[in-house]
């Protein structure tokens, strides 16, 4: 099982080392509505920031605000030099067009990397925010010594947010890569062949051994409770480890790294910032 607790901590403490403590980074949080994993994940990422010297503010608005409303604000937080960083917790209202929010950030202040230019820069290999949890697990593969160049990579998700960034990040380190979806026909084919195997389906032991290659890596994204309301991952861990080389859990995993990778985004967007102003 890959360390992941020992690679966030070391790079909290860098990150941490990093900082002028004359010159903090602030975040904004904004949180709409009371859901409580979204109110949950908005607190670590508070605690997180506190503990390597981070500022935050954290808006909490109703869930009946309208779009309107919540963009004036971004457009607020986007002039204020006191603010380095914007992260508007997803998901929102289904009265609230997500994409017009994300696209009303100032790219600059994207620490989640999904305005559409920090989009445009990654798919270009142009210097942009690159979103958290795909940045997240290339540390995590490069920090268990996982070769990435000339494997086979199997991507289960075809999300904005992982599935379509973290094909696109190993494809930039020479993977070989194939992202399965909802559609795909015989999925245990494609999956038994990956020598890299990430899931982020969103569906709770989705993953089981039959579909894992032998001596694959395999990265499980997915959050979700099981039936016993316990968390778990996508991935069928206790029947699946004993045929990987290397695995992530969850709780745990990719988790950890995905909010460090935030406070590595909000201290990039303040040190970019920085230099604008200085130059």
């Amino acid at each position: 099982m890959i360390d992941t607790k020992t690679l966030s901590k070391n790079k909290r403490e860098k990150i941490k080392k990093q900082l002028d403590h004359n010159y903090i980074p602030c975040l904004a949080v904004i949180l709409v509505g009371e859901n409580p994993a979204s109110l949950s994940y908005v607190k670590g990422k508070e605690k997180a920031c506190r503990e390597v010297g981070i500022s935050t503010i954290t808006i909490t608005l109703e869930d009946r605000i309208t779009q309107e409303e919540l963009i004036k604000l971004i457009d607020e937080l986007n002039i204020d030099n006191s603010v380095d960083g914007i992260l508007v917790q997803l998901p929102l209202p289904s009265h609230i067009d997500e994409f017009a929010v994300i696209n009303a950030i100032d790219p600059s202040k994207d620490v989640d990397g999904f305005h559409p230019s920090n989009v445009a820069a990654l798919y270009l290999k142009q210097k942009g925010i690159i979103p958290c949890t795909p940045k997240g697990i290339i540390d995590v593969l490069d920090f268990a010594g996982v070769e990435i160049e000339g494997k086979y990579a199997v991507v289960i998700g075809r999300s904005n947010i992982v599935g379509m960034p973290i094909s696109k990040l190993l494809l930039d380190r020479n993977a070989t890569v194939t992202i399965c979806h909802s559609k795909t026909k015989n999925l245990s084919d494609i999956t038994s062949k990956a020598d890299i195997l990430i899931a982020a389906v969103g569906k709770p032991l989705f993953v089981t051994a039959d579909m894992v290659k032998e001596g694959a890596v395999v990265i499980d994204v997915g959050v979700n409770r099981g039936e016993n309301g316990k968390l778990c991952g996508d991935v069928d861990f206790e029947n699946v480890k004993e045929k990987t080389s290397y695995i992530t859990k969850v709780p745990g995993g990719i988790g950890p790294m995905t909010i460090t990778c935030l406070l590595e985004n909000t201290v990039e967007c303040f040190m970019n910032r920085k230099v604008l102003s200085n130059g």
